[in-house]
């Protein structure tokens, strides 16, 4: 490069000529343009000068701006980023939000006479004129901050091939147009409008379009607090986003930094001696990358992302179609807000991987949902999101239905038989009903009672056994112990009509082909969030909400789209549910299936594993959180196997139990977010709603005979006379009970009371209390 005091070689005295007649040529040209842009300048370089005129009155006055593309945000309920979708990674910021520095910097470089002049900089063209003739005629620089604008915009906007490559030809038409569309924009538009959404739609290189996200992608912090240093940066990468990128081209991006720090001095921005201090700074030492994750597959919950999106595109809100939906999930800026605790999410995770790895010949998934919100909590499975099948990889969504995961799901075994318990309560079957159950038996098929008549089977009969044992149960120890022949037996008593409507109001799919006599043992695929939130159902004392993942969906200016509140439904008394959680409690208590992995807040639950041992479940809630556990066996070839055999989480499984398998995963799940949730405990059943209700006997001891005939007729419990013994306690006031104290007995059942004749009993008076009738019964 020569010296400031060295001149360059002359020109020969031809193009010397050429370069004053273009000149000249080129002062003419400007004055008409700007007047009517009727006289094309193009004929200049070899263009028909007829056919840029016709283009010229063929244009439209003005050029539509469309909103620019921005990336859109889904959040945890607490308000924390758990992923973002885009097709470019862009966030609008108004002027007022983007730094001093940088929007001095991007005009010294880019257009230092922007405020000045109109669409068209007559110096900047005049000498880019000059310059291309000189070069051969190649379109080079002129271009003011307004036609940058214009044609970053009709790229953005371009839906064919060929409007893209009339976007970026490198003719004088495109600079025509471009100007035309100008003279549009700073008509309709003040200065600052069009300065913004340059600098919004400015592509700055390493996938960051916008100044915003460029910001945040090279220096971790946001456009408002970009410092000189930064600025000059960032609007040297506009002339060459991939030339002068600060990652792979670190010495052309600090010397192209450097050219804008000596025009910022150049117009007086900044001093020269501070110009040449910022210049001695290692661009390196100014750089902070932060990624910006696009996906689900990169979220912190990418299972349940998955799930957000595809629940979302099923919302006419985002579109009429599903291609419309998608193009505004990953383009429209939006802000979606969803019901995911990333605390609970995490518990979800650690207990999930600690238990089922993800190259095991085995699937493990768990589900969390809010009762009475329907509020999805944490999803997760044991095979991670991608494509790397050798690492156990899927983007198969196990824990969720089909349409919004495309996996089929697992048959979920006694799950199911909770609907059949609950229908029976509803009908007026008792509690303290007992059924005798065999280890197997053989029930004809028209036992059986459908909505449509009985049950037309192929005439064999349901052939039934059992795998916890035999004898006589009732509905607290047939449930407890997971009988089948129990609940065979119980299906005839109510028959399938109502348990089966029942399961489908409480969002459970039973198809045709499967309301068989057998459905009570799960042989339906479902999921644990299909489970979770029908177990919800009884924790809400019988309010069923459909699952909900999203809560408010916002669009790119901050105004609400759409709110989803939850869908909730009665679908059974609460009377009922709550019989139904007191007997599920006693799973959850020792000697029950679940004593293991209880938790120190009441809880209730039930196991399911269906035949071969193919697939495990747990289902546990409290009444402020459901949660279901699942363990299903599944080769690499994606074929289901028993989990009988098998090594699992490197344990391994002689045979597979939901109680054994399922269980703690459930049970570490639940222990890691015991603290977040309330003690609350179950409601106790109503002995006058529910027949058979094992209650306890309360000790009314010491009370007057008005106060212990109310607390025992709340109990549940008919309250009978004994008459008067003698006792030293007050006269009137009740001695004992019979059953005493702690009985547990149904509802209905008579407690009688004893009272105090106030005198001393006589030695050899048998006439004591407490040995009345004795009509109670343990829970088996």
């Amino acid at each position: 490069m020569p010296s400031r005091s060295s001149s360059p070689s002359r020109p020969d005295a031809g193009r010397v000529a050429s370069h004053l007649a273009v000149m000249g040529a080129v002062a003419v040209v400007m004055g008409v343009l700007v007047a009517c842009l009727a006289i094309p300048f193009a004929g200049l370089v070899g263009v028909a000068a007829k056919d840029v005129s016709k283009g010229m009155v063929n244009l439209p006055e003005s050029l539509e701006a469309k909103d620019l593309s921005q990336k859109t945000r889904i959040y945890d309920v607490n308000g924390n980023l758990i992923a973002s979708l885009y097709d470019q990674n862009r966030i609008n910021v108004p002027l007022a939000s983007i730094s001093r520095p940088m929007v001095k910097a991007i005009v010294a470089i880019e257009d230092y006479r922007f405020y000045e002049h109109g669409a068209l900089d007559l110096k900047g063209t005049l000498r880019a004129f000059i310059t291309n003739q000189a070069n051969g005629g190649a379109v080079q620089g002129g271009s003011s901050i307004t036609q940058q604008m214009v044609k970053q915009t009709l790229l953005y906007q371009a839906e064919t091939e060929e409007e893209r490559r009339a976007a970026t030809e490198e003719t004088y038409a495109r600079k025509i147009r471009e100007l035309r569309y100008a003279i549009a924009f700073e008509k309709n538009h003040s200065k600052d409008w069009i300065l913004e959404r340059y600098l919004n739609i400015a592509y700055f290189g390493d996938g960051a379009f916008g100044v915003q996200s460029a910001a945040r992608h090279f220096f971790s912090k946001n456009a408002k607090d970009l410092n000189l240093l930064e600025s000059a940066t960032l609007a040297g990468l506009v002339k060459n986003p991939v030339g002068y990128d600060p990652i792979d081209n670190p010495e052309r991006a600090e010397g192209r930094r450097n050219v804008v720090l000596d025009r910022m001095a150049q117009l007086g921005i900044l001093t020269e001696k501070k110009a040449e201090r910022l210049k001695a700074t290692p661009l390196k030492d100014t750089l902070k990358i932060e990624t910006a994750p696009n996906g689900c597959q990169q979220s912190r919950a990418p299972f349940f992302c998955d799930y957000v999106v595809n629940w979302l595109l099923k919302d006419p809100v985002l579109g009429d179609t599903p291609k419309e939906r998608r193009t505004t999930l990953k383009n429209g800026g939006l802000t979606i807000n969803t019901t995911i605790d990333l605390d609970m999410q995490r518990a979800a995770d650690e207990s999930v991987a600690a238990h089922v790895f993800p190259t095991d010949q085995a699937i493990g998934g768990l589900a969390m949902v809010e009762p009475g919100t329907g509020d999805v909590r944490a999803l997760a499975q044991s095979r991670p999101m991608g494509k790397d099948k050798a690492a156990g990889e899927t983007y198969l969504n196990y824990v969720v239905p089909k349409k919004y995961g495309d996996a089929n799901g697992f048959q979920a075994g006694s799950t199911f038989k909770l609907f059949v318990l609950a229908s029976a309560i509803n009908q007026g079957i008792p509690l303290s009903t007992s059924i005798n159950s065999p280890q197997e038996m053989l029930i004809p098929d028209e036992e059986f009672e459908t909505c449509d008549g009985p049950y037309a089977g192929d005439g064999k009969g349901w052939p039934v056994s059992n795998s916890t044992g035999f004898g006589t149960y009732d509905l607290y120890s047939g449930t407890q112990q997971s009988v089948n022949t129990f609940f065979a037996q119980l299906e005839v008593m109510t028959g399938m009509c109502e348990p089966i409507a029942l399961a489908k109001s409480m969002g459970v799919r039973i198809p045709k082909m499967h309301e068989v006599p057998s459905w009570i043992l799960g042989v339906s695929d479902s999921n644990p969030l299909e489970l979770a939130q029908a177990y919800a159902t009884f924790a809400a004392r019988g309010l069923h909400c459909d699952p909900r993942p999203v809560t408010q969906v916002l669009d790119s200016s901050g105004q609400v789209l759409k709110d989803f509140a939850s869908q909730c439904e009665q679908v059974m008394p609460g009377a009922t549910a709550d019989a139904v959680n007191d007997i599920l409690r006693g799973v959850m208590e020792p000697g029950g299936f679940g004593q293991n992995i209880a938790i120190d807040k009441p809880s209730a639950g039930k196991t399911g594993t269906n035949q071969q041992n193919m697939s495990v479940w747990f289902a546990g809630y409290t009444p402020s959180l459901s949660t279901v556990a699942m363990v299903a066996g599944a080769n690499e070839f994606g074929e289901w196997v028993s989990l009988n055999g098998q090594v699992v989480g490197g344990s391994y499984i002689g045979e597979a139990f939901g109680s054994t398998v399922a269980g703690p995963i459930w049970g570490d799940a639940m222990a890691a977010v015991s603290a977040k949730l309330p003690y609350e405990d179950f409601q106790a059943p109503p002995g006058d709603q529910v027949a058979g209700v094992l209650t306890s006997v309360p000790d009314v001891t010491g009370q007057t005979v008005e106060a212990a005939t109310q607390a025992i007729e709340a109990a549940g419990f008919t309250v009978a006379d004994g008459g008067p013994v003698d006792s030293e306690t007050a006269e009137g006031t009740v001695v004992s009970t019979s059953p005493e104290a702690g009985t547990q007995l149904s509802s209905g059942d008579t407690v009688t009371l004893y009272t105090s004749t106030g005198t001393e009993p006589s030695t050899g008076n048998g006439n004591g209390g407490g040995r009345g009738r004795g009509n109670g019964g343990g829970r088996g």
